[in-house]
């Protein structure tokens, strides 16, 4: 059987955590450095992410604190904050950047919402595709005469449910990133 429940539910997890980056570039109303993991900076001429050149941390809930490792670094570093289009205002005084996370306006919530949802959405097309791929291959299996009639019930069974349990965990992984948007 060369396409295995194993493979199927790994590329399930790659489809959530590729779902998981997503939401961590979505600004709740608390800081978190994930935030910051889209962001790269020219450092010497190099597009270089953020998190080589600084270290991140969160000394209050709604602020980001950015720790340049080369001084000489921090006005880049300023740069590719603003360039990253992350909504936050660096705020530089020659040392550190701090980020204060603005809170969320209801409208900006909605908003958040929505995009929320879509990656949802995209993430359970992405499963549905996964599904559709693994029972055309069984059902070839089955017809090039590599397992019984029996095997492949069996088989597109355990698909199915593989295929269930996805999507249930994708749901929770959204409703936790709505619960997220809405605490203030």
């Amino acid at each position: 059987m060369s396409h295995s429940k194993k493979s199927l539910e790994e590329r399930i997890e790659s489809s959530k955590g590729f779902l998981k980056e997503n939401l961590n570039t979505v600004r709740a109303g608390r800081a978190n450095p994930a935030l910051l993991d889209k962001v790269t900076v020219s450092y010497y001429g190099t597009p270089t992410p953020l998190k080589q050149l600084a270290n991140i941390s969160v000394p209050e809930p709604r602020m980001l604190l950015i720790s340049p490792f080369d001084p000489k670094a921090i006005a880049d570093i300023e740069k590719g904050i603003n360039e990253a289009n992350i909504g936050i205002n660096p705020a530089n005084d020659g040392k550190v950047i701090r980020l204060a996370i603005p809170q969320l306006t209801e409208e900006r919530r909605k908003e958040l919402a929505k995009t929320v949802k879509g990656y949802g959405e995209d993430a359970k097309v992405a499963v549905r595709n996964l599904r559709r791929e693994q029972v055309d291959a069984l059902k070839k299996e089955q017809k090039d005469g590599e397992m019984t009639e029996d095997d492949l019930k069996t088989a597109l069974d355990d698909c199915e449910k593989i295929i269930e349990k996805a999507i249930k965990s994708i749901d929770e992984i959204i409703k936790d990133k709505e619960q997220e948007l809405l605490e203030v």
